[in-house]
């Protein structure tokens, strides 16, 4: 199967890699299914993708494409229950941030790419919206519940 012209991976996997797997890592927990997501994903871009506007709707695209991966490796029948995050300190530059993902990998599926989006890539709610097929008003819903279930866990921690 030819690549499209004009594409060139290492700059898309550059540009786009690390966003791409930390999402993945957000909704799946463990390294093996982010990097089979990731893979998934970069085909997709280079053999699947659409004719893009611009680079922020090549960006979306894939964050979108990256998202539906993860659904459906979580509806799998092969899919453990068990979400591991033994690695997960190793994909943040940040030490607080790896706290922060761990925490956020506990949220429901539904609040995960929301928080993820608007918080880690500094999405704005109408785009989250756009990205995910998602009214804006229920975008800002989950960010309101994800935030508060995410206080809840933080406060728990800080009393243990």
């Amino acid at each position: 199967m030819p690549q499209r012209s004009g594409s060139n991976f290492s700059v898309k996997y550059n540009l786009y890699g690390d966003m791409v797997f930390k999402i993945a890592m957000v909704h799946l927990g463990n390294k093996e299914d982010a990097e089979e997501t990731m893979q998934e994903a970069f085909y997709k871009l280079l053999y699947k993708s659409p004719n893009f506007h611009n680079d922020d709707h090549e960006k979306a695209w894939l964050i979108r494409i990256t998202v539906n991966l993860c659904r459906d490796i979580l509806r799998s029948v092969w899919r453990k229950r068990v979400v591991t995050m033994e690695e997960l300190d190793n994909y943040s530059n940040d030490p607080s941030d790896s706290n922060i993902l761990k925490d956020i990998i506990n949220l429901p599926a539904k609040y995960k790419s929301v928080i993820y989006l608007y918080y880690f890539e500094d999405y704005p709610i109408k785009q989250i919206s756009e990205i995910l097929n998602v009214k804006e008003s229920a975008i800002k819903m989950r960010l309101q519940r994800g935030r508060q279930l995410l206080k809840m866990e933080l406060e728990g921690n800080e009393n243990e």
